[in-house]
């Protein structure tokens, strides 16, 4: 499931705690083959939508009719990853500054079937062109893949 090219460096989820996810990942077997790149979570119209790490906003406004947000995440390299968010009303602007768990807007109303009659929020991650899973980006904790673990803050070992 999760890609070793792309570092676990999420905060947050987009949407909620440990939402549903109404469709997975299902890369496509080329550039142009059928595919899903990225995953459903279920999310009613309102929710709010967080940014999951710290970057800029390099996309805010309408695509196809739907709202998008990117966000370019800060730290990931040359192409950076770019993590996408729709449909969403955004509250932010291009070029603006966030930090993880920031409000990017709320899940927009939309009258296609892109996730059937579950409402959902798009959520896909980028490197340049090339279309990767976003569930990469969380760690194990927020996957709820086993328990937490308190770690030092000053970076010294951990003793067992």
């Amino acid at each position: 499931m999760a890609d070793p090219a792309v570092p676990a460096l999420a905060r947050t989820w987009p949407v909620g705690v440990r939402p549903p996810v109404v469709r997975g990942w299902e890369p496509p077997a080329t550039a142009y083959s059928r595919g899903h790149r990225g995953v459903d979570l279920e999310a009613a119209p309102g929710t709010p939508v967080r940014a999951v790490a710290p970057g800029r906003v390099s996309f805010a406004g309408r695509v196809a009719g739907r709202g998008v947000v990117s966000v370019e995440l800060a730290g990931t390299g040359s192409p950076p990853l770019r993590t996408t968010y729709g449909p969403v009303r955004a509250s932010v602007r291009k070029g603006e500054e966030i930090l993880a768990g920031a409000v990017l807007g709320t899940v927009e109303a939309t009258r296609d079937a892109h996730c059937g009659p579950t409402p959902c929020l798009h959520w896909g991650l980028l490197r340049g062109t090339a279309y990767l899973n976003p569930l990469s980006l969380l760690p194990p904790w927020l996957l709820g893949l086993g328990p937490s673990r308190l770690l030092p803050l000053d970076g010294s070992p951990v003793e067992h």
